[in-house]
């Protein structure tokens, strides 16, 4: 039996979040035997808190958590990886860009491993972000020692067991696959679709999660050293 959680966070996407819905309603409800869609309002300044409660009365599936402020993308993917209940957990943007259908290339794969990282290919975003994305994502490798090709891809699927095993900070949401093999499960990055963003614009610029980016990096690389790893040989008399 399997049960999935796709988890959203959620901030300013009155234009997507109709779609967004029916999309992920329309690519999971004949492949999985019960789901959920939790959707995480970061505080939305727009009409998106309005129109999630409006599809929530509409749609027994579907949890909206609206947080009384804006916290920043890894607090709602926290919040609402806290919040689900199913056995196997995905986490996707609301900028309608992942395609909710390709959870299901990433299925196959759970059970060989515990968390699926989905790599995007054509990625559809200016030459500059492009630019960014390659950089940044070679200075984490570098710095964090992996070879994840695409670790702020939205799109992911893991363990109900790697999803409670996080404790996440500020900035953490780049390194889930970093952060659940210093956890001791297993990873891999699998293929997955990009499209083009078709309402609204992007929240977040180029300089700024560049700067932060490298100093959570080389947070995330100094705890990686610090990962205490031990096996038990024996306990005597453990009455």
């Amino acid at each position: 039996m399997v049960r999935l959680s796709v988890v959203v966070p959620i901030y300013n996407e009155e234009g997507n979040i109709r779609e967004l819905h029916q999309s992920i309603t329309d690519a999971v409800q004949e492949k999985v035997d019960s789901y959920e869609i939790v959707l995480v309002d970061d505080g939305s300044k727009d009409r998106t808190a309005l129109i999630l409660d409006e599809i929530a009365r509409s749609d027994k599936s579907v949890k909206v958590i609206h947080f009384e402020k804006h916290c920043g993308q890894t607090a709602a993917v926290w919040a609402g990886i806290r919040q689900s209940r199913s056995e196997l957990v995905a986490l996707m943007d609301a900028d309608l860009q992942s395609d909710p259908r390709d959870i299901f290339r990433l299925m196959p794969f759970i059970g060989r491993v515990d968390f699926v990282n989905g790599k995007r290919e054509n990625r559809k975003v200016t030459f500059l972000k492009r630019i960014s994305s390659w950089i940044g994502d070679g200075v984490r490798n570098w710095l964090t020692g992996e070879r994840i090709q695409d670790s702020v891809s939205p799109l992911k699927l893991m363990r109900r067991e790697v999803a409670d095993s996080f404790f996440l900070y500020n900035g953490m949401h780049r390194f889930l696959p970093t952060l659940a093999k210093m956890n001791g499960f297993t990873v891999i990055e699998v293929t997955v679709t990009h499209q083009e963003r078709k309402h609204g614009h992007s929240k977040y610029g180029v300089l700024s999660p560049a700067i932060t980016g490298f100093v959570d990096a080389v947070v995330i690389g100094w705890l990686k050293k610090r990962v205490i790893r031990y096996r038990i040989r024996s306990i005597p008399n453990p009455d």
